[in-house]
């Protein structure tokens, strides 16, 4: 190929993205890789958006539509996602840190390998959600619907489950230390053993999976 023609289809390549990171939000929007940080964007139809690799920090999203758009490696660092709706949505390495998804609709989301440290999760429902190798320390998923995700060598550490659906949730090799499980019903629960128990913070009223007991340690004390 000869250089003006490499020009040509390489040159203009930074003008075409350019072009469609300003794109309008609307379904299928490719914001892939773009800068869109600090925006409103409470209740917009980004439905099957390309949104991989993308800054949205500090941007407002409550209410938005997202299903089965992709977000995978995307940065979503105090991003307001509340009541959103991201089912099916592809969250494969995105961060999340002080995000607020109180009430977003994940049911069957791919959230494996991505961080949620210190979120609020409270009351989402992300039942058969994809959550392998996931990180929630500090976390909140109080009410949360966790009813047959794959919670596998997550890291739950000091997350906070308290009246969390998880029947049918699988916590094979799910670190568990000082997670929060008072009262909470893990009965139904899959791959759950006896030391990710005694690392764990339940009290009499957590129901466990036959053949399982409460925590040597237990009830742990208050958070410092």
């Amino acid at each position: 190929m000869r250089p003006a023609s490499l020009f040509l289809v390489f040159g203009l390549f930074p003008l075409m993205v350019q072009a469609a990171c300003k794109d309008a939000p609307k379904a299928g929007v490719d914001w892939n890789g773009c800068e869109k940080q600090r925006l409103m964007l409470g209740k917009a139809d980004l439905k099957g958006a390309h949104i991989a690799g993308a800054e949205l920090d500090g941007t407002d999203l409550a209410g938005a539509s997202l299903g089965n758009a992709d977000l995978s490696r995307t940065s979503l660092d105090r991003v307001r996602l509340s009541g959103a709706d991201l089912i099916g949505a592809k969250l494969v390495s995105a961060t999340a840190y002080r995000a607020n998804l109180s009430g977003a609709k994940l049911a069957g989301a791919d959230l494996t390998k991505a961080e949620f440290i210190r979120s609020n999760l409270q009351t989402a429902d992300l039942s058969n959600a994809k959550l392998e190798k996931a990180e929630f320390p500090r976390a909140t998923l109080e009410g949360a619907t966790l009813s047959g995700a794959n919670l596998a060598s997550a890291d739950l550490s000091r997350t906070l489950l308290a009246n969390a659906k998880l029947a049918g949730a699988k916590l094979a090799n799910a670190r568990m230390f000082r997670t929060r499980i008072e009262g909470v019903d893990l009965s139904a629960t899959l791959g759950l053993t006896q030391p990710q128990l005694d690392s764990a913070c339940g009290d009499k009223q957590t129901r466990l999976p036959a053949g399982l007991k409460p925590g040597a340690s237990w009830p742990c004390p208050k958070e410092d």
